[in-house]
């Protein structure tokens, strides 16, 4: 009888830690979320927006990182969020190309931060290209959303010291690689593949700027 008991509470106790070593896999075992392909429609752009609101605060103090939303020195002293708006919109005529889905979107872009690197920094130091916007996928006709928002961190590593001054003698521009590297960024959120450089290049039309394609109700009251 002893023996017969002594089974019976080996045998529980085997059950009781085959249960706790399963709960604890299950709850240390890394979360998978459904990618962003896997859950939105398969789209196609039919045109895009691109606002800078003048809420960002724009810094033309040459330091090594001054404290403001836009930092640009990569074209002449100008209308900065004008000129981060244009590097926008020629990244998305690149980068929106070949997207041939099903659902039709009018992309809306709102820009969050665009911080570059001052001379004092591109010169030395070097340091980040700091890029973050949201992406509103929205009906052309409606102006409502047809899949959830994205906040973008499209930040990536700049040229510093001696490698910028090569970039520079090579005809290599901080532009040109933040437009390059925009524009890969939006064929991954829309699961387009690398353009051919010989592949004929059809023009996305930009949304004028007098009629937002937010008037409509104001669709971004319901996605932040």
């Amino acid at each position: 009888m002893k023996r017969v008991r002594m089974v019976a509470l080996i045998v529980m106790g085997m059950a009781v830690t085959g249960c706790s070593s399963m709960d604890v896999a299950s709850r240390n075992a890394p979360f998978e979320a459904p990618s962003a392909a896997a859950t939105a429609p398969a789209m196609k752009v039919e045109s895009y927006q691109v606002r800078v609101p003048q809420s960002l605060r724009v810094s033309e103090a040459n330091l090594y990182y001054p404290s403001a939303d836009i930092v640009w020195r990569g074209e002449p002293l100008g209308d900065r969020h004008t000129q981060v708006q244009k590097i926008f919109e020629e990244s998305l005529a690149a980068g929106a190309q070949g997207s041939h889905g099903n659902v039709p979107v009018l992309l809306d872009i709102e820009v969050k931060r665009f911080h570059a690197l001052t001379e004092k920094a591109r010169y030395t130091v070097g340091g980040r290209h700091e890029i973050e916007f949201v992406v509103n996928f929205l009906n052309p006709e409606t102006r409502q959303p047809v899949a959830e928002p994205r906040k973008i961190d499209a930040t990536f590593k700049a040229f510093g010291g001696a490698r910028a001054v090569h970039a520079e003698q090579n005809g290599i521009t901080q532009k040109d690689r933040i437009v390059n590297h925009l524009a890969g960024v939006f064929q991954h959120e829309l699961g387009i593949a690398a353009r051919k450089t010989d592949a004929p290049v059809q023009p996305i039309p930009v949304v004028s700027q007098n009629a937002s394609p937010l008037s409509m109700g104001d669709p971004t009251n319901s996605l932040f």
